[in-house]
Parts: C-alpha cells; sequence; structure tokens
C-alpha cells in the first residue's frame, strides 16, 4: 500500500490544497492520501486568526468531503500539544504495517528540515515528495534557493493555484469575498463561524 501524509495547519483550507493533493495523488499512484490537520506546528506556534483546532479539523473534512481518494485524520489534534511529523509518522507505520509512507513537502518545508525533531528518523520512516510549482525545467525545480533533493525522494509538479491562507484571513478581516477561493461548504463554515472577521 502506497500511502501518502498531507500535513498543515490547513487555516482555512482552500482550493489550492485540494488540486496539490489530487496532483500528488496521481503523480505517485498513491493508494490513499491522508490529510493531517496540525494540531499545533512547532516552527509556527499557535495558529493565527482565530479559528480553533476543531474547526480547522472540520473546515478541512469539508474541503475534501466526498472524494474517496482523500481520508482527513484528527491524530494530531487527539494527540495534542505540538505536532511532530515524527511522531506521525511512527504510529502510521505502526498503524498501517508494511505500507510504504510517502511524505509531502513543500521546497519551504524542505528548506527547514534540519530544524525538525529526529529529521534522520523521519527519512528512515518515509519516502519524500516534494511539491513543486508547474511552469519550471525539472532541473531548476530540483534546486530551488540551493536546495538539493534527499536521495530518494520524488519531485511531484503541481499546478500553481495562486492563492494562500493568510490571504484567504486578510480578505475576510477586510470584509472581501473568498468565493472561489474555497470550497462553498468551507465558506459556509466560516461566515457560519464568523471566522477571520477583524
Amino acid at each position: 500500500m502506497r500511502l501518502g501524509v498531507f500535513g498543515g495547519s490547513f487555516n482555512p483550507p482552500h482550493i489550492g490544497h485540494v488540486v496539490v493533493a489530487s496532483d500528488a495523488f496521481e503523480a505517485l499512484n498513491l493508494d490513499k492520501l491522508l490529510i493531517v490537520p496540525a494540531n499545533a506546528n512547532p516552527l509556527k506556534g499557535v495558529n493565527p486568526g482565530g479559528a480553533g483546532r476543531i474547526q480547522r479539523l472540520q473546515m478541512t473534512q469539508l474541503a475534501f468531503a466526498g472524494d474517496p481518494r482523500f481520508e482527513v485524520s484528527d491524530m494530531e489534534i487527539a494527540r495534542g500539544g505540538l505536532s511532530y511529523t515524527v511522531d506521525t509518522l511512527e504510529a502510521l507505520a505502526e498503524k498501517y504495517e508494511g505500507a510504504e509512507l510517502i511524505l509531502l513537502m513543500g521546497m519551504d518545508a524542505l528548506a527547514s528540515l534540519g530544524e525538525w525533531v529526529r529529521p534522520e528518523r523521519i527519512k528512515e520512516l518515509a519516502k519524500f515528495a516534494v511539491l513543486a510549482r508547474s511552469g519550471g525545467s525539472q532541473d531548476a525545480l530540483k534546486i530551488q534557493d540551493g536546495l538539493v533533493l534527499p536521495a530518494g525522494a520524488t519531485l511531484v509538479t503541481a499546478r500553481r493555484v495562486d492563492v494562500s491562507s493568510s490571504e484567504i484571513r486578510e480578505r475576510l478581516a477586510a470584509g472581501k469575498s473568498i468565493k472561489g477561493f474555497v470550497a462553498e461548504s468551507v465558506e459556509e463554515f466560516i461566515t457560519s463561524a464568523k471566522l477571520y472577521t477583524s
């Protein structure tokens, strides 16, 4: 079984997350892609914007609902505390014994890998799939800002969707529409819960 792991704050989850997940699922020939909202990112601290951890989990479930390729996991939120990738991968290796774990990460995450807890153990537990924006040569994508892909890593070229969670929070704080930036169900949830408003 080829099991992808896609973590993040998802604060809120947006259309870009879904497109990247879909592209990665196909490019990596996965059997399943686990979407894992972090309880608290050790490198980013408390998630900004006023959305609680359960609300972020619920929005992520809404964003990926109805697609059998994806499963949203509450494991990091249920575990509480700071979310360390190594703990998540060790739990998944035990739960899905014999599965090939493939950790999705962006170039920014790859750049900060040395700051993660037990990065060498992470490399033992999972293969890396590094997400790169489309629109460049493979050689140029492999080395961005001096980064070199770890041995055995796969480069996944994902479609470029210029939207970010911080932009969505800023738009909402300014009273602007986010229609088309997030799934309708996520937009309804944000509106109902009055999230990210100033």
